[in-house]
């Protein structure tokens, strides 16, 4: 186990060391990552880490202490306001990410509630099917129910089915715009209608479109409402270093109102250190990633972003129709956006994947229904073609190792009983061939996610599953012991 050297490495060794480390990392330099990154180019690169470099040791905790931070974030927080339909009494704050973000918006509407003198000792919230997991673990925090509703064929939250859902206890209902899994809109309008109605709160979780949308609706796409301009939408999550192309981590969360903000924030007045008063889930806020926001959307402007904006457009237009072209899989709904999800009746999608990994692409396994996601941005224009191709001769290999879809148990007895009966000489003619249908068409291979997600269906339990999850999240967090031996 690495311990704290006795020694410590000169500056070039350590920082040899990292880039030798990196380049085991995903290729988003090269566009050929389809999600987790969002690259603008080098110039606005060079920006944000000037920027953030120039305020790296200050800490937003205490505003008083460095104004200029406290002007930034105010500024910043203002202009994702009115891109989104809101006026002077829109508040929000900045925060480390969509997750933290999304849990502000939940502990908002629990004491919402609270001081609202509801009686509601067991607070819940609606969620379509596809709404992001940051809910839950909302949910999880701060003990609030999460009731799930299904997504119709659109992949659109179901709007009866959430006015069937609410309770007495029900405080908060969510929409995404749009949702990670497949990129489309929820209903935006009749969710927050319906809200409403029963004087709930209603959260649009933008983080992925808040800062691509506006302009995509500019552009002349077709964008249905989503923001405070549709009446009953309460708050909004916007993440910034998506769309908006800012510095790891930045998101903002606003409010309807200063009022409903005020249940954000956590003041604790009687600590022999002091009076502490904190507006987000964190304590030290990194100064870096607040001035780097700030400078990014000074730089780009309307402008910029609408430039960017087109260009991911019209590669999306050449990526959809060039998806539809290749017999076997589909574009799953009808994205509003740069947010895809690639499936197919015809062949296992996540051999697909495979198949693209063995390419050099990397893309995320989504599941209810089976899909490969693609978030687009500014930096796969480059590569829109050459990955469309890849896909084509990626769902061709699949397609010409169907017939070795049998498990690896059944190829593996076949293997034995052949070893009874045919000559050495013979076997070791063939057991390339059997090794060739195990690795690359079937799935059999233990590495694969394709294997992956099939063991993952077959087990029995939720339960069963959660510890496998919990298992591999905790193998991630320790040293690999074979590569310290290296």
């Amino acid at each position: 186990m690495p311990r704290l050297p006795e020694q410590g490495m000169d500056a070039d060794t350590v920082l040899a060391t990292m880039r030798d480390l990196r380049e085991r990392d995903a290729d988003w330099r090269g566009g050929r990552t389809w999600s987790l990154v969002y690259d603008a180019g080098d110039q606005v690169a060079g920006l944000l880490k000037e920027a953030y470099t120039m305020f790296f040791s200050e800490n937003a905790l205490n505003p008083m202490a460095f104004p200029s931070l406290k002007r930034f974030e105010a500024e910043v927080v203002s202009m994702t306001s009115a891109l989104l339909g809101g006026d002077a009494d829109t508040a929000g704050s900045m925060t480390s990410g969509g997750t933290e973000s999304i849990l502000m918006a939940v502990k908002t509407a629990r004491e919402w509630a609270r001081a609202g003198d509801r009686g509601i000792r067991a607070p819940e919230m609606i969620l379509p099917a596809s709404a992001h997991p940051a809910f839950e673990k909302a949910a999880h925090y701060f003990d609030v129910k999460s009731v799930r509703i299904p997504v119709l064929t659109d992949f659109r939250a179901d709007v009866e089915a959430a006015r069937a859902a609410i309770t007495a206890n029900t405080i908060l209902m969510v929409g995404s715009a749009p949702s990670y899994p497949q990129g489309v809109i929820d209903p935006i309008a009749e969710l927050a209608s319906v809200a409403r109605e029963h004087d709930l709160l209603f959260h649009v979780d933008a983080c992925v479109g808040g800062f691509m949308l506006p302009f995509v609706r500019k552009l002349g796409y077709r964008v249905p409402d989503f923001d405070f301009g549709v009446p009953g939408v309460t708050s909004i999550s916007v993440d910034l270093h998506k769309y908006a192309y800012a510095a790891k981590g930045a998101s903002v969360i606003l409010y309807r109102s200063k009022a409903l903000r005020r249940h954000q924030f956590f003041v604790s007045t009687d600590w022999s250190g002091g009076i502490y008063a904190s507006p987000t889930m964190t304590g030290t806020r990194p100064g870096g990633a607040i001035a780097a926001a700030w400078a990014v959307l000074n730089h780009l402007g309307v402008d910029g972003y609408l430039a960017i904006a087109d260009t991911v457009m019209k590669s999306v237009t050449v990526l959809r129709d060039g998806i539809a072209a290749i017999d076997g899989v589909g574009v799953l709904g009808d994205p509003a956006m740069s947010v895809l999800a690639i499936g197919s009746d015809q062949v296992n999608i996540y051999q697909v994947g495979d198949e693209l990994a063995m390419r050099g692409w990397h893309m995320d396994r989504q599941q209810h229904p089976p899909s490969l996601h693609l978030t687009v941005t500014h930096a796969h224009a480059q590569v829109v073609d050459q990955f469309l191709l890849d896909l084509e001769q990626a769902v061709a290999e699949v397609r010409r190792f169907r017939l070795a879809r049998l498990s690896s148990a059944v190829q593996v007895g076949l293997v034995r009983v052949a070893a009874r009966l045919l000559p050495a000489r013979w076997m070791s003619a063939l057991a390339p061939r059997f090794s060739s249908s195990i690795g690359r068409g079937g799935l059999a291979s233990p590495t694969r996610s394709a294997a992956m997600y099939g063991m993952m269906a077959s087990l029995p339990e939720k339960g069963d599953l959660d510890e496998l999850v919990l298992g591999v999240l905790e193998s991630l967090t320790e040293v690999d012991p074979l590569r310290e031996r290296q």
